[in-house]
């Protein structure tokens, strides 16, 4: 299988150059950055800290969008828009691991995925995906009397924050106890404002060095608390299960999916 990575000069676009260059079932089909990023006309391998792969990158995917049979996109939701139209148009399958999108991005991504099947995910990684499941489940049983809290701690060039990974928990945490996150997200807490609510949902930010990424959920109750806590070691964890995403969603029919299906967590 031939993929197409767009962000291939990012932090994570060089993990995944990195795996297909050791997998036996993924190739590299194009390389694709932002127009004007320093990296356009360099070789993809030797951006990414490898061997020489003869594979140039490119700020042009409609010139490359048939030179792979998925796409996988790890860059900024300007980028993933701005490519998804010509994305669609040919019909290819896509892997989003882009976090930061609103409500109407997300909405635009959605009715390209009446056409294309695409696995879009705040977090690739395997454990992630089953801590969503696990939370959401501690939180049905915890119910009500439990105070729920996230803490997410990422490197110091993260530009968006909350992370999507934390967005996701919190979703699944207002899910599982009947409330809307909008009315219940707790995002930063300073002076006086009073008692912690009963209903509210809290969500933390640390943003320090080169931190790969950490999540906790705490669940706080009179005289005990239970923590959950994810911490990812390098991104290759990441660049795993976006792989793993790609061959997956290749055989399936046009929608939008999440990497509980790939995992056949659902």
């Amino acid at each position: 299988m031939k993929a197409i990575v767009l962000g291939a000069a990012g932090r994570m676009g060089a993990r995944i150059l990195s795996l297909i260059k050791d997998s036996e079932s993924v190739c590299l089909g194009a390389a694709v950055e932002a127009k004007g990023h320093p990296s356009i006309g360099t070789d993809a391998g030797e951006t990414a800290g490898m061997q020489r792969l003869g594979i140039p990158i490119t700020d042009d995917l409609t010139s490359v969008i048939d030179q792979g049979q998925v796409v996988i996109d790890f860059t900024t939701p300007q980028s993933t828009l701005t490519g998804l139209d010509i994305i669609t148009k040919k019909g290819k399958p896509l892997v989003i691991g882009t976090t930061g999108f609103s409500s109407v991005e997300m909405e635009r991504i959605r009715k390209a995925t009446t056409r294309i099947p695409c696995v879009l995910s705040p977090n690739m990684s395997i454990g992630v995906n089953v801590m969503f499941k696990i939370v959401g489940e501690v939180a049905n049983l915890l119910g009500q009397d439990y105070d729920m809290e996230i803490i997410e701690a990422h490197h110091r060039f993260k530009k968006d924050a909350p992370s999507g990974t934390a967005l996701r928990l919190a979703q699944v945490l207002a899910q599982a106890t009947q409330r809307q996150l909008e009315e219940v997200a707790t995002y930063a807490r300073k002076g006086q404002v009073g008692e912690r609510k009963k209903s509210e949902i809290g969500i933390q930010v640390i943003r320090a060095g080169d931190i790969v990424g950490e999540h906790t959920v705490i669940f706080g109750g009179m005289g005990e608390r239970l923590e959950i806590t994810h911490r990812a070691h390098s991104r290759d964890n990441f660049a795993r299960g976006a792989l793993l995403a790609a061959k997956w969603v290749i055989h399936q029919p046009p929608g939008l999916y999440e990497m509980a299906h790939v995992l056949g967590l659902t």
